[in-house]
């Protein structure tokens, strides 16, 4: 009995450092978990607003180049193919950079469709821009898809031409 009255405060000591030492690589381990969950969140979040600045950018150039195409047979003359040619140009550069900036290769595809689609409506011109509308809505699709993986749109979406 004599041993455990010098032993036990010992062992209880051991006992009391291997849980603190325990605890504090649990709790490391946890703050590393939600440090990486964060940097994640972050990153995640200058993607989306990178992408979203591209996305803008060739929607914005697109509604040009079909404007242009849809009124290039009124407006004629060389001005205006001039113009029609700038803006095919920006078009390609717009579709460049969302080339760069996509995680996905749906959202690649459907943008490169897309410009491709209006390019040739461009070039050939174009009696009604419903033909239009498809590549459209697969480009808004595949990039909604890449902004927020795994969250479709909503069905009956006002912001989802079909």
């Amino acid at each position: 009995m004599g041993s455990w009255g010098t032993l036990g405060p010992a062992l209880l000591s051991l006992a009391g450092v291997v849980l603190g030492a325990g605890g504090s690589l649990f709790g490391q381990y946890l703050v590393s978990r939600v440090s990486a969950r964060q940097l994640e969140v972050q990153e995640s979040a200058a993607h989306r607003a990178e992408l979203k600045e591209a996305v803008l950018r060739f929607v914005r150039i697109a509604l040009q180049v079909e404007k242009a195409a849809l009124t290039r047979s009124d407006a004629g003359g060389a001005a205006a193919d001039s113009e029609l040619g700038r803006l095919v140009d920006d078009l390609w550069l717009a579709q460049a950079e969302i080339d760069l900036s996509a995680r996905s290769e749906p959202l690649r595809g459907a943008a490169y469709r897309y410009a491709f689609r209006l390019a040739e409506a461009a070039r050939d011109g174009v009696a009604d821009a419903s033909a239009l509308r498809g590549p459209q809505a697969r480009f808004m699709d595949a990039a909604y898809g890449d902004m927020w993986p795994g969250r479709g749109r909503a069905e009956g979406d006002p912001g989802a031409p079909r």
